[in-house]
């Protein structure tokens, strides 16, 4: 017997009435489990059901979601929108369910693959950025979780088609930029601390809390370190966010040299210890070459950190410039000088708090409502 989704629906019936959306994550990693839930908990006024797949095997699972759910029941029942993330392929999707080509649906861009800094086994593989890029071509509307995702994309993409030999229609970029918006990954409301908080400058805490990935910049913050460490500026310092087997050296070079300065070291698997951290800590510090978003940055101002972060990526979009600093991406040491030159400016003299009250979750509700409405209602109409 086919197996079928089920929802709220089955088991109320009074709720029949409400749209019926179709969640698909083709690689369910934190981030993406985390707005999943958020977004479904955000807007209860539509039955939603989730399909998604465990974050491992990238290749596989970028070129091969579609094949994976070929037999899947909940995709040859009826939906009146389907939002996908940005690791499915929805036009094969679209094309191997064809009841899927007549419902909408909508593009959420966690990251794209034209502006993912590559590593070495990586070089060279075209087919995850064809992937984003015909996922884009057949969704109603495409999503980006920020404004440097979507710049991004649209001119990785753009360089992409300019590369390929003949038969390129005109205006492909055109036409996804027109149904395109940002639409950010909400901050909860209750880490808006909204009181003053006063650093210490005699002793600054500051807190480095990314994915342990070459990606976030670990050498760079080793290289901020060693100047901190040579100015003589007292500090303390908490490296925290989610591990891996594998893990560059850098991690251990830091904890090894400065476990002096330690005061938390690791994931912190309780979310109410992790949240206590933010609420403590003076300065939220990125390194990172890639951030499409970045929540990490975005919650610990939330809860009163004072940000410094490079000038580049997302951070442009909520980090005022003075707690910028100049961004040297082919010359780490550069960068470490002007990191603590920013670090030190702030400590002279400390911002006024800015917390993030666009990316609040009571902020955003609305405009993902109103995306979701006028899909419906157009297809509806139609």
């Amino acid at each position: 017997m086919a197996k079928h989704c089920r929802g709220d629906a089955d088991k109320e019936p009074a709720l029949k009435s409400r749209p019926r959306i179709l969640l698909l994550s083709a690689y369910d990693a934190a981030s993406h489990k985390r707005w999943r839930e958020q977004l479904t908990h955000l807007l209860p006024d539509y039955q939603w059901h989730s399909l998604v797949l465990p974050p491992r095997f990238f290749q596989w699972r970028i070129r091969g979601n579609a094949l994976s759910w070929l037999d899947e029941p909940c995709l040859q029942e009826h939906w009146d929108l389907v939002v996908a993330t940005s690791m499915v392929d929805l036009a094969t999707l679209r094309g191997v369910h064809s009841q899927l080509a007549s419902t909408p649906c909508v593009l959420y861009m966690h990251e794209n693959q034209f502006a993912f800094p590559l590593s070495q086994q990586q070089q060279g593989r075209v087919e995850p950025q064809m992937v984003n890029l015909y996922s884009a071509v057949a969704a109603n509307r495409v999503v980006f979780n920020s404004a440097w995702n979507r710049d991004s994309f649209l001119s990785g993409a753009q360089a992409l088609l300019d590369k390929l030999p003949d038969a390129v229609p005109s205006g492909i970029i055109e036409r996804i930029q027109q149904k395109s918006d940002v639409i950010p990954v909400p901050i909860e409301d209750r880490l808006f601390t909204g009181e003053p908080r006063v650093i210490n400058r005699a002793c600054p805490h500051i807190l480095w809390n990314h994915r342990w990935e070459y990606d976030k910049g670990p050498d760079r913050l080793l290289n901020f370190l060693e100047r901190l460490e040579q100015s003589l500026q007292p500090y303390k310092l908490s490296v925290v966010g989610e591990g891996f087997r594998n893990h560059p050296k850098a991690f251990g070079e830091i904890q090894a040299r400065f476990a002096h300065r330690l005061e938390n070291w690791g994931f912190l698997a309780s979310r109410s210890e992790y949240d206590g951290l933010l609420r403590k800590a003076d300065v939220v510090l990125s390194t990172a070459l890639h951030d499409f978003q970045g929540l990490s940055m975005l919650e610990a101002m939330a809860s009163g950190c004072v940000p410094l972060a490079p000038d580049r990526l997302a951070y442009r979009e909520y980090v005022s410039i003075g707690c910028r600093y100049q961004s040297h991406e082919q010359d780490a040491e550069a960068e470490a000088i002007a990191a603590l030159d920013c670090f030190q400016e702030i400590l002279k003299t400390p911002p006024a708090l800015c917390p993030p009250n666009a990316w609040k979750s009571s902020e955003l509700a609305h405009r993902y409502r109103m995306l979701i409405n006028e899909l419906i209602t157009k297809d509806q109409r139609a």
